[in-house]
């Protein structure tokens, strides 16, 4: 392990001086749920101190100490990340930026908003539409924090149309590990003025900086929006379907996929069985949810009618509208429980959230599936079938941890050299962590990973922030 300093009673006083005795807890005082994120499977740590703050200057001074005295410092958001981003390898101090967390203003006339990075992301999306604009990021997890979100890149159901987080930061205040604070913007539209430090710090998972405030572009809220249930026989004819749809002029707002088994479980689990599992006396095996939005129902329609052309061309049952508030809440509500489900089945869970041609996704998830039956591992999964990006779990029962992470590991390596194969990427938008890292580096190559390290030392040369994650390696 790297050469860090344990936090002395002189430091500890120093840091609850900085946020107040009530923002700040130590040893007993710190919550279990400090030393994980939402995979604990991946291990925990706890930390020495858990600090609050509340402003860009008490973070600075956090980091100026920490730095000074080469103590790690692990950021952590909500704490809803899927891949150990937040956990505090090395302990030292969690600087949680959960009490920044207020949405400060809006610029009408830009369509832009200025948050602290606390802000939870269904509260921006309600609040947003309070001034009839949207924030069209929409990731799985409503309750973590926007900071967390762009933190990673999180993309979301709405990306096949409207893009990830990435595309919505103009600007942001960050600190650097030295307690330095800088600008990065700013906030327009285009920009071609040297390297973007900007989108650096953007998907870096609090590696390099510290976000401390965040200047997002928002759109005018569409005024229709309709969702369309396409059924099919199996898997690989509901993908099959999705090239065509994207060719179709369409412009969807999104484009899901879900397999048979993760509908008859979230139905079990919830009591909402919105999706047919029959339709005109055929079996269903798998489902395509596809959403239009627009500011013009009949225009919406109109799109819609060739949909199911091109649905039923390509093998769909039907074509299923979803028009009504009461039904469209419950098909999305039945969408966002598949992860608590398979949670709620499962008593040991890995995952990964690989993205992959949008025309391989069913070779893929083929492939997966007869390697999770190799290794005895069941497998579930669902996703973004307009962008390619799938969430793939490795469930176990009846097993102990390290026999299932024994075989779990089996089925990530062979999924992740797979993924490389079909030209994918590790992750779509949960992030590396630490429990991706070897994934990142097989898939990159020794030079491309290099350059990240290389990266982190610039930032971070006494590597304080956040350590052992992503591409930097703590010392055995």
């Amino acid at each position: 392990m790297s050469d860090y300093n344990k936090l002395t009673p002189k430091l500890i006083d120093q840091l609850v001086a900085i946020v107040g005795s009530d923002n700040c807890y130590v040893g007993d005082e710190i919550a279990e749920d400090y030393s994980h994120d939402e995979m604990p499977i991946y291990g925990s740590q706890a930390p020495e101190i858990v600090c609050l703050p509340a402003s860009t200057e008490e973070v600075s001074r956090i980091m100026k100490l920490c730095y000074d005295n080469t103590i790690p410092v692990t950021v952590r958001g909500a704490g809803t990340g899927l891949a150990g981003g937040c956990t505090p390898l090395c302990g030292g101090v969690v600087l949680s930026t959960m009490r920044m967390d207020k949405i400060i203003e809006y610029d009408m006339n830009n369509l832009t908003v200025r948050i602290q990075p606390g802000v939870r992301l269904c509260d921006l999306a309600a609040d947003a539409l309070e001034h009839d604009l949207m924030y069209p990021p929409d990731p799985g997890e409503k309750t973590g924090s926007v900071g967390g979100n762009v933190s990673t890149n999180a993309g979301g159901m709405r990306a096949v149309k409207y893009g990830t987080t990435r595309d919505y930061v103009l600007a942001m205040t960050a600190v650097l590990p030295n307690g330095e604070v800088v600008e990065l913007g700013p906030a327009v539209t285009k920009s071609s003025s040297g390297y973007s430090l900007l989108h650096l710090i953007i998907g870096s998972e609090g590696t390099l900086a510290i976000i401390t405030e965040l200047t997002m572009k928002l759109i005018p809220n569409p005024q229709v929006s309709i969702s369309f249930i396409l059924p099919f026989e199996n898997i690989e004819e509901a993908i099959g379907s999705v090239p065509s749809i994207k060719l179709a002029g369409l412009n969807p707002q999104s484009i899901e996929f879900m397999e048979r088994d993760i509908v008859d479980s979230s139905a079990n689990y919830t009591g909402n069985d919105i999706f047919p599992t029959v339709v005109q006396g055929r079996e269903v095996g798998a489902y395509i949810l596809v959403t239009l939005d627009g500011n013009d129902e009949d225009e919406i329609m109109q799109r819609a009618e060739r949909l199911m052309e091109v649905s039923e061309e390509k093998g769909a049952y039907d074509v299923l509208v979803v028009n009504q508030p009461s039904i469209r809440d419950a098909v999305w509500e039945a969408r966002s429980a598949f992860l608590t489900v398979i949670e709620a089945e499962a008593d040991l869970l890995d995952e990964m959230d690989v993205v992959v041609p949008v025309d391989r996704i069913a070779e893929f998830l083929e492939y997966v599936h007869g390697v999770g039956v190799e290794y005895g591992v069941r497998i579930r999964s669902f996703g973004h079938a307009g962008d390619g990006n799938l969430h793939i779990y490795c469930s176990g029962n009846d097993l102990d941890r390290d026999e299932f992470m024994a075989l779990s590991e089996k089925v990530m390596e062979a999924a992740y050299k797979k993924c490389t194969e079909l030209d994918g990427q590790v992750s779509g938008e949960h992030g590396i962590g630490h429990a991706k890292k070897q994934y990142l580096r097989s898939s990159v190559g020794e030079t491309l990973y290099g350059l990240m390290g290389d990266i982190k030392t610039i930032f971070d040369p006494k590597h304080i922030l956040n350590p052992g994650k992503v591409c930097h390696d703590l010392e055995a």
